[in-house]
């Protein structure tokens, strides 16, 4: 649990400046905007601090969405957050939103001499298109920070912002994650991001049918889930059908889809070598004939005799005197 103490004048009402409205709340999660809200609150009114199990509560939040929100708008400049200890506690300034605009206009001066280079005029311009709106100065500086920092060349970039946009996602928070993995992943060229791009999605194509098989959306997967089912498909390397036949007896035994009694299973068959669907029913029918061969009749007093054998042709000769 964290406390964070505020740093600024007492008032009996809460400002909020038409530039954070204008600005900042359109882009940032609705959870980010509820902590700055409460927090301007609790800092003007004269409160020393709170902690973060209270604004949690008070917004129907996690404590680690409110640590995330403080981060986030950290980030932006729009508070500084400055750790007091080494057990989680921060002192939070609210910074004066004008002076983080004028800052980000010296940022300006940098991307005018930027701009000055076609390749990198040219780059802007066609990201603007892909995402269909103007971009920010502090987009515009996030690019060109990717060509210096991450030494991507501008048409990996558009790849990037391309691939982005056939998934939906166009804010800029997704973006600069995808950007990241590609830079962990040694990106540099366009054939790398080609064959990421591919890699990525045969995986997340084979993990959509095995969850269309157990009627689950891949949306509502979390990520220990994706970690099973990555296991499943790359690590032991099993086909659909092997990972279908392990569905099947899950539900044949509980009546539901549930992934750690399939793991289960699955890692059961990867201990025995289980490579084809002819190994499982090769394995089942061992189990079968050994629990057959392991049967005994139970002696009671019916059964603890010495059985006779008859001739029931000759006793029915007998009985119609046709022995004679």
């Amino acid at each position: 649990m964290s406390t964070f103490v505020f740093k600024n004048k007492h008032s009996e009402y809460t400002p909020v400046s038409n530039i954070f409205i204008d600005k900042y709340m359109p882009k940032a999660r609705g959870e980010f905007v509820k902590v700055y809200l409460l927090g301007l609150k609790y800092c003007v009114s004269g409160e020393l601090g709170v902690n973060s199990s209270i604004m949690a509560s008070s917004l129907h939040l996690l404590e680690t969405d409110v640590l995330n929100a403080w981060s986030y708008w950290n980030d932006e400049g729009l508070v500084k957050m400055i750790p007091v200890d080494n057990m989680g506690n921060y002192t939070i300034e609210f910074l004066d939103i004008t002076t983080s605009i004028s800052a980000e206009n010296e940022n300006n001066i940098n991307l005018l001499e930027e701009l000055n280079k076609n390749s990198t005029k040219d780059m802007l311009q066609d990201i603007e298109k892909l995402l269909g709106r103007p971009l920010s100065s502090k987009e515009m500086t996030m690019y060109i920070g990717w060509i210096k920092d991450y030494a991507f060349l501008p048409e990996v970039i558009l790849l990037l912002i391309q691939y982005c946009v056939s998934k939906g996602k166009t804010d800029c928070r997704y973006i600069e994650t995808i950007a990241i993995a590609w830079y962990d992943a040694n990106i540099k060229s366009i054939e790398d991001a080609q064959a990421f791009i591919k890699k990525h999605e045969n995986k997340w194509t084979n993990m959509r049918k095995i969850l269309a098989y157990l009627g689950i959306k891949d949306g509502e997967i979390m990520k220990p889930q994706e970690e099973m089912l990555t296991k499943w498909l790359y690590t032991y390397g099993f086909s659909m059908d092997i990972i279908h036949r392990a569905c099947d007896i899950c539900f044949q035994r509980i009546n539901k889809a549930d992934f750690k009694y399939i793991d289960g299973i699955l890692n059961s068959w990867q201990r025995d070598g289980i490579k084809t669907l002819e190994d499982i029913d090769k394995k089942d029918n061992k189990k079968t004939i050994k629990k057959n061969s392991s049967y005994k009749v139970k002696m009671d007093s019916f059964n603890s005799y010495d059985q006779r054998n008859y001739n029931f042709d000759e006793l029915e000769k007998k009985l119609l005197g046709w022995d004679k």
